[in-house]
């Protein structure tokens, strides 16, 4: 209740193209600074990936970017235009979030994916679920698409829950696509689903993905390796390989515990 509003303009979002923009962000919880002057850009109809260990601050820079906080110092602009100068219905349109956590109401699945768009019909919903793959585990509810969700989605799995949610990103369509931990409940059996339905979110936006595994994000255009806070290092997957240095590391330890058995 101490924290003040946040810093909403009036105005329709009238940049010039969907580039985002950090400029030297900083952001504190409370009295603890957590980012400390993070400066890069995303252009438009580009792919850039966050990664780092835990507590490094890629979440944190994704509830920016869609204005969960304001910033404490610096500024994100899209197309140019300081996020606190448009209203939050407007930035909202141009940007879905897909996090890693996706709250389910206790309504029917349909009704669920609808929210992305509330004016959609009935069958655009239907298609974005196709889209989606969420046709697979739909067809084994007895009463599939018109399902009732439970209590956040509990009547789902993790990754069945995931999938609604990018139904959801897909029938809204907004440009720039979001993606915090999106395969965070990926298992074997639906890797090759979930990796199709995130390729329907994603194509010809503009996106920034959030990723722990690493071979998820091996294409990206740009890649921003965060360490406590700060911007450690940034490239492409293979100039950051032969830089040697966090993100080679992250990506050996990765190779290597991708061979453990029991």
């Amino acid at each position: 209740f101490n924290i003040p509003p946040l810093k909403e303009g009036k105005t329709d979002f009238n940049g010039n193209d969907l580039q985002i923009c950090f400029e030297n962000v900083r952001f504190s919880y409370e009295k603890d600074e957590v980012l400390h002057g993070i400066s890069f850009s995303v252009p438009q109809g580009s792919l850039t990936a966050l990664v780092g260990e835990s507590g490094s601050g890629k979440s944190t820079l994704a509830k920016l970017l869609v204005h969960f906080y304001d910033v404490t110092d610096g500024r994100i602009t899209l197309g140019g235009q300081d996020l606190r100068e448009m209203s939050l219905a407007s930035l909202n349109e141009q940007i879905s979030f897909v996090a890693q956590e996706q709250f389910l109401f206790n309504t029917s699945l349909l009704e669920n994916i609808r929210l992305g768009r509330p004016g959609a019909t009935d069958e655009e919903v239907l298609a974005a679920a196709q889209r989606a793959q969420c046709g697979e585990f739909l067809e084994r509810l007895e009463k599939g698409i018109y399902t009732m969700a439970g209590d956040g989605g509990k009547g789902l799995s993790g990754g069945e829950r995931q999938r609604i949610a990018l139904a959801r990103a897909i029938l809204k369509d907004a440009p720039i696509v979001v993606l915090d931990e999106a395969t965070a409940f990926l298992d074997p059996e639906n890797e090759e689903k979930m990796n199709a339905a995130i390729a329907e979110v994603i194509r010809g936006k503009t996106v920034i993905v959030i990723a722990h595994r690493l071979q998820s994000i091996m294409s990206a255009d740009n890649i921003i390796v965060l360490e406590d806070g700060w911007v450690a290092e940034s490239g492409t997957h293979e100039q950051l390989l032969a830089r040697g240095g966090i993100y080679a590391n992250l990506w050996a330890e990765q190779s290597r515990a991708g061979i453990w058995r029991l």
